[in-house]
C-alpha cells in the first residue's frame, strides 16, 4: 500500500509537471489530473494525507484557473489599479522606438522554444546575375582604380575619376527602384558591393554605402511624396545630386528624440509669394557627404505656436529636404575623422524659411520623424556597418593566414608559436561569424522584414567582432602595419574601426539600452499587449485576464523546462541534426534559449520600468540575446552551404564561443541580480550542475588555424568579394601566390638547413650563396635552386615596409 502510495504520488506530479512543461490548455490540464485523482481516490491508491494535499492544491488551482469572473473580480482588477500606478509612463519617442520595424528570428529565441527547422527553411539568401555581374565588372574596375594610400594621406578625397564613376554607374542608387533610374539592388547586394569596397578602402565604401543607408534616398522610397519621388529620386540615381541626413547636433548625439534643432511654421515668402512654411533653424556635425551635398535631408523639432495646421503645438520630430544652394545652407568645411578621407563635416542655418512640401511624404507627415527614423536606421545597421565589419575579418583572413604561414623566426612559421596560433584563431573564428551574420542579417531585410532589434545585435557585435580582428591582425604583423604607407593593408582599417563603433547609435548605448530593452518588450508574447492594456484609458479586463494567465502559464513552463534541461543536461532536448556535435549544440542553445525566457521574464517582473536604468543588467540580458542569434546565423549558413565538412570545426568553434559568453553573461547577471537569494535560486535552476560552457578548446583553435594556412575552398569562399588584385605588387597577391609554393618550398630550406648543420655549407653564408653551393654540391637541383631564389625574392618584398623620403614627399620603397 506505500509503494502504491508513493507511485500514486509521483503519477500525480509527473502529470502536473507534464502540462505545465508543454502548456496544455485550462480545460485539458483539470480534466486530465481530476479524472486521474479521482481514479487514484476511488481505487484507494493514495493515503489520506497525500489525498488531502493533492485535492487542495488541485481544487485551488482549478478554482482560480476556471472561475474567470471571479478571478477577473477579485483579483485582475485590484491588480489593474497596481499596475497602472507603478507602470512608468512611456515617451512618445520610447513608444515609436518600440513599435519601429519588425521582429523576426530573435522573436523564436527570446520566447525560449526555437524551431530550428523554421529557420533553415528560410530561404537562402542569393544574389541575382545582374547584381553578380555588377560585381564582377563595376565593382572590380572601381577596386582598380582606388589607391588608398593616395586617396587618405595625400588627396584626402576621392579623386574625380572616381567620383564621376560612382555617379555614373549609380553605386549612389542602389536602393532606388528601377522606374525611378536606381539599380533596384537586394540588401545583399547592397551588403556585398560594399563590403568588397571596403576591402580596398574603407573611404570609398562609406562615402558609397551612406546615401544607399540613412539619407534621403531611402527615406524618399519609403515615405516620399509621388511628386518628392519623380523628382528627386531620378536626380539622386543619376549623381545629378548628392544627398545627405543631418541628424546629430551638438547637444544630441545618441538621444536623437532631443533635437534641439526647431522649425517653426509660420508664413513668408517664398519665389516672391506669400504662403505658410517652415523658419529653420540647426547646428548639425557629424554628418557624412555634408561638405560636397547638394540635397540636404534635415531632421528637426516642428512647432506650430500660430496653430495653422491644426490645435496642435508641439508636432514632434520632422524631415525635411532642403536643397544646399538654398539661401541660408551653411554647408562646405570639413572634419577629419580618424584620418579618413570620406566626406564629413557640419551643415548649420539660422531663421531659413523652407515650403511645408520640402517635408519627406508631405504635411501628413510632419511629426512622423522619429518613427521614420527608427525604421531606416535599422535598415541601415542591418546593411551598411556589417558589412564593413566583415570585409575586414575577410582582409585579416586572407591576408594575415598567409603571412603567418610564410614569415619565420628562429627557423619557424610564426603561425606555429602558440601564442600567435592563439590570434589566428580568434581572426578564423570571427571572421567566419562575421560573413555568416552579414548574409542572413541582409537576408533579413530582403524579405520585407524590418529588423530593428538583429540590427541592433548586427550592428553591436559585428563591429566589436571587427574591433578584436583587426587588433589581433594588426599585432601579428607587428612592425609591418605599424609603418604606414602604400604596402600597409591595415592601418586604415585601424583607424576606422573607432568610427564604426560610434556612429548609428553609439555601441555602450546600443549594447546597453537598445537590444534588451526593445527587444524585451517586442518579442516577448505578452508584455507589449499587456502593457497596451494597462494603459488604455478604457481597458478590456477580459483581454487583461486572458494575458495574464497565458502569462503565468508560460512562466511556470519555462522555470520547469529550465529544471529539466538543467539537470539533464539539455542532452533529451529533440533535435533532428544527424551529425552528433551539431545536434549537441542546438540542444543547447535551446536550452539557453529557455533560459533567457525566464530569466528575462523574471527581471520584468521583479524589477519593472526600473529595468531600464540598471543597464548593466539590460545589456547582460541582451548578450544572452545576441549570442543566441550570432550562433544562429553561423547554423544558418552552415545549413545553407549543404553542410560541408571543411566547415565543421569552424561551426563548433563559433558554438563554444556563443555559448562560453552565455555563461559570462548569465554569471555576471545573476551575481549582481538585485535580490540575491533569487539570483541564486535561478542559478541553481539553470545551472544545477555548475559552469556548463567554457571558451573553445586549444585542440579546437588549433584545427581552424590549420584551415587558414593552405590554399583552400574554404578559404575562398570565407574570403569571397575580398578583391585579389592582378598586380604582382600588391601584397595580398604576393601572399597568395607564396602560399600555394610554401609546401614546395618548405622541404627545400629543410635541406639547406640540414646541410648548413652537417657543415656541408658554410654557415657564414647568406642565404642566396647557400643557395648556390647547394646546387653546386649537388644538394639541390638547377630547378630546385632556382625556385629557391625566386621564392626567397618573393618573400622578401612580402615582409618590406615603406621608407619615405625626409620630408615623406616620395616613396623610396
Amino acid at each position: 500500500m506505500d509503494m502504491a502510495n508513493v507511485i500514486s504520488v509521483l503519477v500525480v506530479l509527473g502529470l502536473v509537471w507534464v502540462v505545465a512543461f508543454y502548456q496544455w490548455s485550462t480545460v485539458i490540464w483539470t480534466t486530465l489530473i481530476g479524472v486521474t485523482l479521482l481514479a487514484f481516490t476511488i481505487l484507494g491508491y493514495l493515503s489520506p494525507i497525500a489525498l488531502v494535499i493533492l485535492w487542495v492544491f488541485y481544487l485551488a488551482a482549478a478554482l482560480f484557473a476556471n472561475l474567470h469572473q471571479l478571478r477577473r473580480r477579485y483579483i485582475v482588477l485590484p491588480a489593474l489599479k497596481m499596475l497602472q500606478k507603478q507602470l512608468p509612463a512611456i515617451s512618445s519617442t520610447e513608444s515609436a522606438a518600440i513599435e519601429a520595424g519588425d521582429t523576426w528570428w530573435e522573436k523564436e529565441l527570446f520566447c525560449g522554444r526555437p524551431n530550428w527547422n523554421k529557420l533553415f527553411d528560410i530561404p537562402r539568401p542569393t544574389l541575382s546575375q545582374e547584381e553578380e555581374h555588377f560585381l564582377n565588372t563595376h565593382v572590380e574596375h572601381l577596386c582598380s582604380l582606388i589607391n588608398d594610400w593616395e586617396i587618405i594621406f595625400k588627396e584626402r578625397d576621392l579623386p574625380k575619376e572616381i567620383w564621376d564613376y560612382l555617379k555614373k554607374e549609380k553605386f549612389f542608387a542602389m536602393v532606388i527602384p528601377k522606374e525611378y533610374g536606381g539599380l533596384g539592388f537586394s540588401a545583399l547586394a547592397h551588403s556585398t558591393v560594399v563590403t568588397k569596397i571596403a576591402t580596398r578602402s574603407i573611404s570609398v565604401a562609406v562615402t558609397t554605402m551612406v546615401p544607399n543607408s540613412l539619407g534621403p534616398g531611402e527615406l524618399l522610397v519609403r515615405y516620399g511624396t509621388d511628386e518628392q519621388k519623380n523628382y528627386y529620386l531620378p536626380r539622386l540615381a543619376n549623381g545629378i545630386d548628392i544627398p545627405c541626413f543631418a541628424l546629430t547636433a551638438p547637444d544630441a548625439g545618441s538621444d536623437a528624440g532631443a533635437i534641439p534643432d526647431t522649425g517653426i511654421i509660420c508664413r513668408g515668402q517664398y519665389d516672391g509669394k506669400e504662403i505658410i512654411g517652415i523658419r529653420v533653424s540647426w547646428d548639425k556635425r557629424y554628418i557624412t557627404l555634408a561638405p560636397v551635398a547638394t540635397l540636404l535631408g534635415l531632421a528637426i523639432h516642428l512647432y506650430d505656436p500660430d496653430h495653422l495646421l491644426g490645435k496642435k503645438t508641439d508636432i514632434g520630430i520632422t524631415l525635411c529636404l532642403i536643397p544646399t544652394s538654398h539661401p541660408g545652407v551653411e554647408i562646405g568645411s570639413r572634419h577629419y575623422p580618424m584620418f579618413n578621407a570620406f566626406m564629413n563635416g557640419p551643415t548649420r542655418g539660422k531663421n531659413v524659411f523652407i515650403p511645408m512640401d520640402w517635408i519627406i511624404g508631405g504635411t501628413s507627415m510632419a511629426g512622423q520623424g522619429w518613427r521614420m527614423l527608427m525604421e531606416s536606421l535599422s535598415i541601415g545597421r542591418s546593411i551598411s556597418l556589417p558589412a564593413l565589419s566583415a570585409a575586414c575579418g575577410k582582409v585579416a583572413y586572407r591576408v594575415t593566414g598567409a603571412y603567418s604561414r610564410v614569415r619565420k623566426q628562429f627557423n619557424t612559421s610564426i603561425a606555429s608559436f602558440e601564442g600567435v596560433e592563439e590570434a589566428l584563431g580568434y581572426i578564423a573564428g570571427y571572421s567566419y561569424m562575421l560573413e555568416a551574420c552579414r548574409i542572413m542579417t541582409a537576408g533579413a531585410v530582403d524579405q520585407d522584414i524590418n529588423p530593428s532589434i538583429v540590427s541592433a545585435i548586427a550592428k553591436y557585435h559585428m563591429t566589436e567582432m571587427c574591433r578584436h580582428v583587426v587588433s589581433k591582425a594588426m599585432d601579428i604583423h607587428a612592425g609591418q602595419m605599424v609603418q604606414v604607407g602604400p604596402r600597409n593593408l591595415f592601418a586604415n582599417a585601424y583607424l576606422a574601426v573607432p568610427i564604426s563603433i560610434t556612429v548609428e547609435g553609439a555601441n555602450i548605448l546600443t549594447r546597453n539600452l537598445i537590444i534588451f530593452g526593445q527587444g524585451a518588450i517586442r518579442c516577448h508574447p505578452f508584455i507589449l499587449k499587456e502593457i497596451e492594456l494597462i494603459s488604455s484609458p478604457d481597458p478590456n479586463i477580459e483581454e487583461l485576464d486572458r494575458m495574464l494567465m497565458s502569462h503565468i502559464g508560460f512562466y511556470i513552463s519555462n522555470i520547469l523546462r529550465n529544471i529539466a534541461y538543467g539537470i539533464t543536461g539539455g542532452k533529451f532536448i529533440f533535435s533532428s541534426s544527424k551529425n552528433k556535435r551539431i545536434r549537441k549544440y542546438k540542444q543547447q542553445l535551446t536550452r539557453m534559449s529557455a533560459a533567457l525566457a525566464l530569466l528575462a521574464d523574471t527581471s520584468l517582473i521583479l524589477l519593472g520600468g526600473s529595468l531600464k536604468r540598471r543597464e548593466r543588467l539590460s545589456a547582460r540580458l541582451g548578450d544572452i540575446m545576441s549570442q543566441l542569434y550570432l550562433a544562429s546565423t553561423v547554423l544558418k549558413y552552415y545549413y545553407d552551404h549543404n553542410k560541408p565538412s571543411s566547415d565543421i570545426n569552424l561551426v563548433c568553434w563559433s558554438m563554444q564561443e556563443c555559448l562560453y559568453k552565455i555563461q559570462i553573461a548569465c554569471n555576471e547577471l545573476l551575481n549582481n541580480f538585485p535580490y540575491r537569494w533569487i539570483g541564486k535560486f535561478l542559478r541553481w535552476i539553470i545551472f544545477p550542475l555548475g559552469t556548463a560552457y567554457l571558451s573553445p578548446r586549444d585542440q579546437l583553435h588549433h584545427s581552424i588555424v590549420e584551415q587558414m594556412l593552405v590554399p583552400s575552398e574554404l578559404r575562398d569562399r570565407i574570403t569571397r568579394y575580398c578583391y585579389l588584385n592582378s598586380n604582382d605588387n600588391n601584397l595580398m597577391t604576393r601572399l597568395d601566390k607564396a602560399l600555394i609554393h610554401i609546401e614546395t618550398i618548405d622541404p627545400l630550406q629543410k635541406k639547406i638547413r640540414k646541410a648548413i648543420q652537417s657543415g656541408a655549407i658554410a654557415h657564414s653564408l647568406e642565404f642566396s650563396e647557400c643557395i648556390h653551393a647547394a646546387k653546386q654540391v649537388g644538394i639541390l637541383s638547377a630547378e630546385e635552386a632556382c625556385m629557391l631564389v625566386e621564392f626567397e625574392k618573393l618573400r622578401s618584398e612580402i615582409i618590406k615596409v615603406n621608407e619615405f623620403s625626409f620630408d615623406f614627399d616620395a616613396v623610396i620603397a
